[in-house]
C-alpha cells in the first residue's frame, strides 16, 4: 500500500497562474518568437511619416509581405520598423509610402534592388525612400489656419496700405485696390468659407470612417468585373465552338450528300404511305384488344382450343314424342 503525498492547493494555483501568464505574454509576442516569429525586421528611413501607423500593410509587386510595426522619430527623420515574410530584399532595395485608397489610407511599397541581400542592421536610407504629399492633413491644416484669420482686421489692414499708396503711380495704386476688393471680398464671404471648410471636414472625417465599406465595395466590384470577364471568356468560347461545329455538320452534310439524300426520299415516301393509312392504323388499334383478348381465352386454358360452334346442328325440333336438339345453341 501506498501512501500519496499531500498535495498543496496554493503552489499548484500559483504555479498555473505563472504558466498562464507566460503563455499570454508568448501568444501576445508570436511575432517576436525566435522560431515561429513573423519575418524579418527591416528599418526604412522617411523624410515625412505622411500619415504612415502601425499595422499598415508592406507590399512588394503587389503582393503582401508584411506589415509595419512601428512608426517612430529618430532626429530629423522618421523610422519606420516593417515586418517582411518570406521575400527577399536586396542592399539597393528602395521604399516609398503610398496612398493605398481615395480615403486615405497608407502602405509601404518595396522595390527590391541589389546582388546582395539586405542586413535587417542596415536602414533603407532617405536617398532611396520617398512619402507622398498628404492631401488631408492640408486641407485640415488650411482649415484651421481660416479660422484662426482676423479677417476684419485684414480688410483693415489692406485699406490703410491701400490709403496710405494712393499718391503712387497708377500701376501700383491699381494693385493695391484689387488688394482691398479682394479683402472685401474675402470678408464678406467668411461665413460661407468658414461653413465650407467645416463641412468639408466632417465630409473626411465621415469618408474616414467608411474606409472599410469602401475598400470592400472596391473589391466586390473587382471580383464582380473578374467574373463578367470569365463569363465573357466562356461564352466566347462556346461560339467558337459551336462555329466549329456547324462547319464540320456543313462539311458532313456536303460530303454524305449522295447517300443522305435518297434515305430522305424514302423517309418522305414512308411518311406519306403511313399518313395515307392513319384511318387504318387507327381502327386497328381500336380493334386489336378484342381480338387479343379473344385468342386468349382460346389458347389460355392448356395445350388445347376451348371454344365451341354455334348453329353446327338444326334449330330445337319437336317431331311427335321426339324433338331434336332440345336446347339449342
Amino acid at each position: 500500500m501506498t501512501l500519496s503525498r499531500p498535495r498543496h492547493p496554493i503552489a499548484i494555483g500559483i504555479v498555473g497562474l505563472i504558466v498562464l501568464a507566460l503563455l499570454a505574454t508568448a501568444a501576445y509576442n508570436a511575432d517576436n518568437l525566435p522560431i515561429i516569429g513573423g519575418g524579418t525586421v527591416y528599418t526604412a528611413q522617411f523624410s515625412d511619416a505622411a500619415g504612415l501607423r502601425a499595422g499598415d500593410p508592406v507590399y512588394i509587386a503587389g503582393v503582401e509581405v508584411g506589415r509595419v510595426t512601428a512608426v517612430k522619430l529618430a532626429g530629423d527623420r522618421v523610422q519606420a520598423l516593417l515586418r517582411v515574410r518570406d521575400a527577399w530584399l536586396g542592399d539597393q532595395t528602395n521604399a516609398a509610402i503610398e496612398i493605398k485608397s481615395l480615403l486615405g489610407a497608407r502602405s509601404v511599397s518595396l522595390d527590391p534592388r541589389g546582388q546582395r541581400a539586405l542586413d535587417p542592421r542596415t536602414p533603407i536610407p532617405l536617398a532611396r525612400t520617398a512619402s507622398p504629399y498628404d492631401v488631408v492633413e492640408a486641407l485640415s491644416g488650411l482649415s484651421g489656419t481660416l479660422q484662426q484669420i482676423d479677417t476684419a482686421q485684414l480688410e483693415q489692414s489692406l485699406q490703410t496700405l491701400a490709403d496710405t499708396f494712393r499718391a503712387t503711380p497708377a500701376d501700383v495704386r491699381g494693385t493695391l485696390n484689387g488688394l482691398s476688393r479682394l479683402s472685401e471680398t474675402i470678408a464678406s464671404r467668411d461665413q460661407q468659407i468658414h461653413h465650407l471648410l467645416a463641412g468639408t471636414e466632417a465630409l473626411t472625417v465621415v469618408l474616414a470612417g467608411r474606409n472599410a465599406e469602401f475598400e470592400r465595395l472596391l473589391a466586390d466590384g473587382n471580383l464582380l468585373l473578374a467574373e463578367v470577364r470569365r463569363r465573357r471568356e466562356a461564352i466566347s468560347a462556346l461560339l467558337t465552338d459551336v462555329q466549329v461545329l456547324s462547319v464540320q455538320l456543313r462539311g458532313l452534310v456536303a460530303d454524305n450528300s449522295a447517300q443522305l439524300r435518297p434515305a430522305l426520299q424514302q423517309l418522305d415516301r414512308v411518311a406519306a404511305v403511313l399518313q395515307r393509312n392513319q384511318l387504318n392504323l387507327d381502327r386497328g388499334l381500336q380493334l386489336e384488344p378484342v381480338f387479343i383478348r379473344l385468342f386468349t381465352n382460346t389458347l389460355g386454358n392448356g395445350r388445347w382450343f376451348d371454344n365451341y360452334i354455334c348453329g353446327l346442328l338444326p334449330p330445337p325440333t319437336a317431331l311427335g314424342p321426339l324433338t331434336i336438339n332440345e336446347r339449342g345453341c
